[in-house]
C-alpha cells in the first residue's frame, strides 16, 4: 500500500521536492551576499546601543530597493500559499476524486483494509505536506534571521522586519507546518462532505484563507504570554490629538522592537479609559498651550505586548493548536471511510 500510495503521489512529491530545492538555491545565492552586507556593515562586531543601531540601519538601508528586498517578500508569500495549495492540490482530491469517479468501490474493497488505506494515504501525505511547509519555513527563517536581528537593534518601527508582527509571524518557525496540517486535513474533510474534486479545492481555499485572515486579530492575542506597562503622556510624546464626537482621544504610539504590542489604550490616573471632552486650549490654542494642558491630565498609555523572547512560545502554542485541529479532522475522516457503506 506504501509503494501503491508513492506511485499516486510521486509527481506531486517530485514537484514539491524540486521546487523547494531551487527555491533554496536561490536563498542560498542571496544569503551568500546578504552575509557580506551584513558583516560590511559592522553589524556583528559593533559595540554599545547606539553603535548597533548605526550599523544595523547602514545594512537594512543597503538592501532596500534592491532584489534581496524582492526574494524577502516572495519569500514570505510562498511559505503562506503552500498550506492552502497542499490543502488544494494534495487533501481535496484525495477522497473527493474516489468518491466522484466510483473507483471507492474497488480501492475499499480489496485484501489491504480500509484502516491501512486511511494510514498509508492520508497519513503519509499528510506528513509530506508539514515536511514540506516546514523546510520552506526553515530555509526561508534562516536565509532572513541577520534582517531580522538588524531590524531589531536598529529599533526599526517597521512591522516588515518585526518577525512577531501579525503580517510575518505566520511565515516564520513552526507555524506553517501546523498550518500545512490544518490545510490538508480542511481539504481532506471538504472532499469527503462534498464528493466532487473541483468544488472541494474551491471551499479549501477559501475556508483555510478566511482561517488565515481571522487568526491573527482574533484568535492570536488571546494566546500570546502578553506582558503589560503603563508610560506617561506628556503633550512632548503624544503621538495623536484628535477631536472625535465632541471626545478628546489622546494617543501615544508605543513600538517594542523585536516584539507585538497587542493592544494600546490611554488611561486616566486611575486606571480606567480616558475619554474626556475637548480641552479648549488644543482646539483654539498654540501647540505649546496644548501640550501644556495635556500634561495637567497626568495621563499614561497602558500597552499590552509580547516581548521578543515570547516569539517561539507563541509558535509552539499557534502550531500545536493547527495539529490537534488538523488530527481530529483526520480522524473524523478516518472514521468516515471506515464506516463508508459501499454504494
Amino acid at each position: 500500500m506504501i509503494w501503491l500510495t508513492w506511485r499516486q503521489f510521486r509527481a506531486q512529491s517530485i514537484a514539491a521536492g524540486a521546487f523547494v530545492v531551487a527555491f533554496g538555491v536561490v536563498l542560498l545565492v542571496s544569503g551568500i551576499k546578504i552575509a557580506h552586507a551584513y558583516s560590511s556593515a559592522g553589524v556583528p562586531g559593533c559595540h554599545g546601543a547606539g553603535a548597533c543601531a548605526n550599523a544595523a540601519t547602514t545594512f537594512i538601508d543597503q538592501l532596500r530597493g534592491s532584489s534581496t528586498e524582492l526574494i524577502y517578500y516572495t519569500g514570505i508569500v510562498i511559505v503562506y500559499l503552500a498550506p492552502a495549495l497542499m490543502g488544494m492540490f494534495w487533501g481535496a482530491p484525495l477522497v473527493a476524486r474516489e468518491l466522484e469517479t466510483g473507483t471507492f468501490r474497488l480501492a475499499w474493497n480489496q485484501s489491504v483494509s480500509r484502516t491501512r488505506w486511511v494510514v498509508a494515504k492520508l497519513g503519509l501525505i499528510w506528513l509530506a505536506a508539514m515536511a514540506t511547509a516546514g523546510l520552506l519555513s526553515l530555509v526561508t527563517g534562516s536565509w532572513a534571521s541577520p534582517i531580522f536581528r538588524a531590524g531589531q537593534l536598529a529599533g526599526s518601527d517597521s512591522v516588515s522586519l518585526d518577525r512577531l508582527a501579525p503580517q510575518l509571524f505566520g511565515a516564520q518557525g513552526i507555524a506553517p507546518i501546523g498550518y500545512a496540517a490544518f490545510a490538508f486535513a480542511l481539504g481532506v474533510a471538504a472532499g469527503v462532505f462534498i464528493r466532487h474534486t473541483i468544488p472541494a479545492m474551491a471551499v479549501t481555499l477559501v475556508g483555510f484563507g478566511l482561517v488565515q485572515l481571522a487568526w491573527p486579530s482574533w484568535v492570536r492575542p488571546h494566546l500570546a504570554p502578553q506582558l503589560r506597562q503603563y508610560l506617561p503622556i506628556t503633550g512632548a510624546n503624544v503621538n495623536e490629538l484628535v477631536v472625535e464626537n465632541n471626545q478628546f482621544i489622546v494617543r501615544r504610539t508605543i513600538f517594542k522592537p523585536g516584539g507585538w504590542v497587542v493592544s494600546n489604550q490611554t488611561v486616566n490616573p486611575a486606571g480606567r479609559p480616558f475619554g474626556g471632552a475637548p480641552l479648549q486650549a488644543c482646539v483654539s490654542g498654540p501647540q505649546s498651550a496644548c501640550n501644556a494642558a495635556v500634561n495637567t491630565l497626568h495621563l499614561r498609555t497602558l500597552i499590552s505586548y509580547v516581548p521578543a523572547r515570547g516569539f517561539w512560545e507563541l509558535q509552539w502554542i499557534e502550531a500545536g493548536i493547527f495539529v490537534v485541529l488538523a488530527a481530529a479532522l483526520t480522524a473524523f475522516c478516518a472514521w468516515w471511510i471506515r464506516n463508508r457503506q459501499l454504494t
